[in-house]
């Protein structure tokens, strides 16, 4: 990621100055930020900051990186938990619904739904939200973002609209990774078995069939949180949200070295941490896991 932010074209003294800054002033701000140091010494710099603790400062505000992602991750936070929540709540019961039902009715509609929504690009759903809710309806904000500690409603408000768009696509993803994995586990050996007991059908699918069908649905939430946390740039710039999306946009426009090694830094440890926290998970879906 350095090595491509160092051949991506621009200079950023000369953003900082502006075009018609003086070549004398132009170099000497790029000596105070280190841009003249040859490409390896640039990344041992970087290197041995990180290793003690400091991401460095920005180059376009100046001001600590560490800092500036401590501000924004909470925000960036918000949606991806909100994402996550949409997510579940519109694709855990569609899932349900066509994987007891295959081949039925509702189980075609579930899955002609989700092509559509899997279809939709989530910048273009949120242009369509914000006409509908902002423009029209009037009965959501269009753009901002309010801190929690300053109105709890108004923070939840600014928030509905980048959730939805963030998370409809999701929902149909679950859907119907949900539906695949629920109608192969009620093919097995034991759902036959407990009907043939009288078990009830609910506490079949619910306890037994869908604890063994939700190996790779957790997955597939798991990789949609860890990305929403990583991948918001588009969102967080259409309803111009403060969050790590917008500084790392900003960042990318003005050749900020250490704002986009910072944020490019917190984005791999999400993903592991994730990760990690899904194979501890797989260990209680899975007993054979545990066993192994």
């Amino acid at each position: 990621m350095f090595c491509l932010t160092y051949l991506i074209p621009g200079d950023p003294a000369r953003q900082i100055l502006g075009p018609n800054a003086p070549i004398a002033d132009v170099n000497r701000l790029r000596h105070q930020l280190g841009l003249d140091r040859p490409f390896f010494e640039q990344y041992w710099h970087w290197v041995v900051g990180l290793l003690h603790g400091n991401l460095g400062q920005s180059v376009q505000t100046n001001s600590s990186v560490a800092h500036e992602i401590a501000h924004r991750f909470p925000v960036t936070c918000s949606i991806a938990i909100g994402a996550l929540v949409v997510t579940v709540v519109l694709g855990l019961p569609l899932g349900l619904v066509a994987g007891t039902r295959p081949g039925s009715l509702a189980d075609r509609i579930v899955t002609m739904g989700t092509s559509v929504l899997l279809s939709v690009p989530d910048f273009w759903l949120a242009i369509l939200l914000v006409l509908l809710f902002s423009v029209k309806l009037h009965v959501l904000p269009a753009i901002g973002y309010v801190p929690f500690s300053v109105s709890p409603v108004s923070w939840a408000q600014h928030l509905v609209l980048p959730c939805l768009a963030a998370g409809v696509g999701g929902a149909a993803t679950l859907a119907r990774q949900l539906r695949g994995s629920l109608a192969d586990a009620l093919e097995q050996d034991y759902v036959r078995t407990a009907n043939a007991k009288g078990v009830r059908g609910s506490v079949i699918v619910l306890k037994h069939a869908l604890k063994n069908a939700s190996i790779a649905p957790v997955t597939v939430v798991s990789i949609i949180f860890a990305y929403t946390l990583g991948g918001t740039v588009i969102l967080e710039y259409i309803f111009s949200i403060p969050g790590m999306g917008q500084y790392y946009y900003q960042a990318l426009n003005a050749k900020d070295v250490p704002a986009i090694q910072g944020v490019t830094l917190l984005v791999a440890i999400i993903f592991v941490v994730v990760n990690l926290a899904v194979d501890v998970l797989y260990a209680y879906l899975n007993p054979k896991v545990r066993l192994g």
